[in-house]
């Protein structure tokens, strides 16, 4: 039924958001505000900075001093990378039940190469998975089923026969438009997408436990 499971990084695999919210909250500090909680942060991490930027400064892409802060953003994350950053409880389970049922998987994030690659070993992930399709490997990244259909390509799978695995809106479109079946990811940080019923994922999962057994009974194992 399936050969393969692609993940999406950032509050599907890895709880990102302390690192994340970390450099929000410095460049704040940095501009004379108080730091935010961690829990008004959190539910915008999987959109990057732009969310981080929309939630800590209410300023979008486009509008004036935006760039300076991303910038300024992004320098304050590459000094925090994986500090408090750790996989979701349940995920190195997952990957090894992955392994144990012959499932290739990799990771389709948006995030830039050059902080998904550190994040990734630091994780300990790098030497389990061969896939990591960036935000900026291929011309497109989600929700454009680009990086998706590349990293299928990576892994020798049928996009039919492949997973994906996300907690945003667009993990959920890209996935769709590539032709793969999609999980969406209720225990992740979800943003401002909307209801997860809404998305259009085949089902949803609320721990990386959940798709373990799914994936067990699919497979005929359970």
């Amino acid at each position: 039924m399936f050969d393969a499971v692609l993940f999406d990084l950032d509050g599907t695999l890895a709880d990102t958001a302390p690192d994340l919210g970390w450099a929000a909250n410095a460049l704040r500090e940095a501009e004379g505000l108080a730091p935010l909680p961690l829990a008004t942060l959190r539910p915008w991490t999987s959109q990057g900075v732009r969310g981080l930027l929309h939630a800590a400064f209410d300023i979008a892409p486009g509008q004036p001093g935006y760039d300076n802060l991303a910038q300024r953003f992004l320098a304050r994350y590459a000094e925090r990378l994986c500090v408090d950053t750790v996989l979701f409880d349940g995920v190195v389970e997952l990957l090894d039940e992955l392994d144990a049922l012959g499932l290739a998987w990799g990771i389709v994030t948006n995030k830039r190469m050059r902080y998904t690659d550190p994040l990734v070993a630091q994780l300990g992930l790098t030497p389990r998975t061969t896939c990591v399709v960036s935000g900026d490997t291929t011309a497109e990244a989600k929700p454009s089923p680009l990086p998706v259909l590349h990293a299928c390509q990576l892994l020798n799978c049928r996009p039919e026969r492949t997973l994906y695995v996300g907690d945003d809106r667009r993990d959920i479109v890209a996935g769709n438009a590539a032709g793969c079946r999609t999980v969406a990811a209720a225990y992740g940080y979800l943003g401002d997408s909307g209801p997860v019923l809404s998305w259009g994922a085949d089902f949803q999962i609320n721990s990386p436990q959940e798709l373990s057994t799914y994936l067990s009974r699919a497979l005929g194992f359970s």
